[in-house]
């Protein structure tokens, strides 16, 4: 056991072996007095040792000091499943009867479940960003998802970053530009674990930048899948689409070479991470697996969507989904039957969440009801996610907690669990979670407000900003329209009560305000240029 060789190396510090180092067999005077100061001291130094091995002895004998002493020694490992537009009703556990989720319905069983979780932005790249760093989007910089493989077409990988506003005749404002990539200035997850001894991978879904900037150039050890693509051009090996119109994606997933002809996507993933689980078994590690599940193209093994029976409106999309959700339950289901075969489940932290809401468009896929909207949008139905963590050997099962949280806090939670150190040298903007998880969700994190940013024209009605605060949500759209919504009351978002009270939104704004300008956040501006 890892307690015990501790215990080894201890013993050899402490009383190191003298076999092998001979004395000299003739001294000077002076010498052989020496000689008798080194053995008093080598006299005293064996007595005091004896008793330190005798104490270590009694103690190790004494009930549950071992157990413990073993507990505290093993830095736990964790797996950070995040899933790509899974809904906040995509579950059994979260209240769904369309969907089979028994392995991940565990978590949950056998954890915290959190009603009030959020993923950082309405879309992937931005969520993506806050979950590496523990920073909102707005800080980053990065807060629309990155499409600079669209952008760009064949013009090669750019010096820098863009800086100028976009904006046009018919917007009333010209808003910031979306990176290219996510700086490699900043500190990710796996720079910090590797730092302290960590055996570091990512899976699936990377969606940060090109190749420069690949999971493996930012303190991965070992990246399967993870370049810049936003979603996989299929989900069934040779993982392409021959018809696409830009020739790198008609060439397949980077970093995922082909493997069996037909293999489904989830699967080859699930099995990555179980090959890590059994590689890594007795080290510690960080395993992220980003799915890119359930993501269009909505692709499913046909077998396994035959299953879902239609009910009330539902169409061969909606059977695919749950094929896909299942898809993901399976990868649950391995890696907790290989955590377990090893005797690491107990002292294994998993976390399970998505990168933004569901997609409830495009032939609609899932439904976020009772939420409003989906993926993409500033209500619920496009930040509220899934969320929920494990950890047996710290955490009591079966909690549920109405404490909002955020990707934001993946960073620092998984930091202080490992006994990693924080960045000191840049603000962090999450919270760790481990006191509230370890107090039975008794302790709150003594955080009052969260905050989005979307300063960009993809989703009506234009660049828009959130603030919760407690039981308020404030939307603020740049081009002059808010929306109050109490949460505690109005959950579907049905009732804007901005025109009602007038002084909570003059409250909100101005806390709104104040943050994103300490953040340095870029805003919207005026376009000179705009013209009914």
């Amino acid at each position: 056991m890892r307690s015990l060789r501790n215990l080894s190396l201890l013993v050899e510090i402490g009383n190191p072996p003298t076999k092998g180092i001979p004395f000299p067999t003739h001294r000077t005077l002076d010498e052989r007095s020496d000689l008798g100061y080194e053995r008093i001291i080598m006299l005293i130094h064996n007595i005091l040792f004896s008793s330190l091995q005798f104490l270590l002895v009694v103690l190790l004998a004494l009930p549950g000091t071992h157990a413990l002493a073993q507990k505290q020694s093993e830095a736990p490992n964790v797996i950070l499943v995040l899933v790509d537009d899974m809904g906040w009703m995509d579950l059994s556990c979260q209240g769904s009867d369309f969907y089979r989720t028994p392995n991940v319905d565990r978590l949950a069983e056998e954890g915290v479940q959190f009603t009030n979780g959020y993923a950082a932005c309405a879309v992937c790249s931005p969520t993506r960003a806050a979950v590496q760093t523990g920073r909102y989007p707005h800080r980053l910089g990065v807060t629309d998802w990155i499409r600079s493989l669209f952008q760009r077409g064949g013009l090669g990988t750019p010096e820098k970053n863009p800086t100028e506003y976009v904006g046009g005749k018919n917007r009333k404002l010209l808003c910031p530009p979306n990176p290219y990539w996510m700086e490699s200035s900043e500190i990710t997850l796996a720079e910090a674990l590797r730092g302290n001894g960590y055996q570091t991978a990512y899976i699936g879904k990377w969606h940060l930048g090109d190749e420069p900037w690949y999971p493996e150039k930012q303190g991965y050890h070992e990246n399967f899948g993870g370049c810049d693509y936003g979603q996989p051009p299929s989900f069934f090996d040779p993982y392409n689409n021959p018809k696409h119109k830009h020739p790198t994606i008609r060439a397949g997933i980077h970093k995922l070479p082909g493997r069996k002809k037909g293999e489904y996507l989830t699967h080859r993933e699930a099995d990555e991470a179980v090959a890590l689980i059994r590689e890594w078994k007795d080290q510690p590690f960080f395993i992220q697996v980003s799915h890119y599940a359930v993501h269009t193209p909505i692709q499913a093994i046909q077998e396994v969507a035959d299953q879902y029976k239609f009910k009330e409106g539902m169409s061969e999309t909606n059977r695919k989904y749950a094929a896909m959700v299942e898809s993901i339950d399976d990868c649950m289901r391995d890696m907790l039957a290989e955590l377990k075969k090893h005797g690491i489940d107990e002292n294994t932290m998993i976390i399970f969440t998505s990168d933004n809401g569901g997609l409830d468009r495009k032939g609609n896929p899932t439904e976020n009801a009772p939420l409003r909207s989906g993926k993409g949008y500033c209500y619920e139905g496009g930040i509220r996610v899934p969320f929920l963590v494990r950890w047996p050997a710290a955490v009591p099962p079966g909690v549920v907690s109405d404490e909002p949280v955020s990707s934001i806090d993946l960073f620092p939670s998984i930091l202080e669990a490992t006994g990693t150190q924080l960045p000191e040298d840049r603000p962090i903007d999450g919270l760790s979670l481990i006191r509230h998880l370890r107090s039975e969700a008794t302790e709150s994190l003594g955080r009052e407000s969260l905050f989005w940013h979307f300063p960009h024209y993809r989703h009506a009605p234009g660049p828009y900003s959130i603030i919760r605060k407690r039981n308020w949500k404030l939307i603020k759209f740049w081009e002059g329209i808010y929306e109050l919504y109490d949460l505690d009351k109005d959950l579907g978002e049905t009732k804007n009560l901005a025109d009602l009270m007038p002084e909570i939104v003059r409250e909100l704004e101005g806390e709104l305000l104040a943050r994103l300008r300490r953040d340095e956040a870029k805003l919207p501006r005026t376009n000179p240029e705009y013209s009914k």
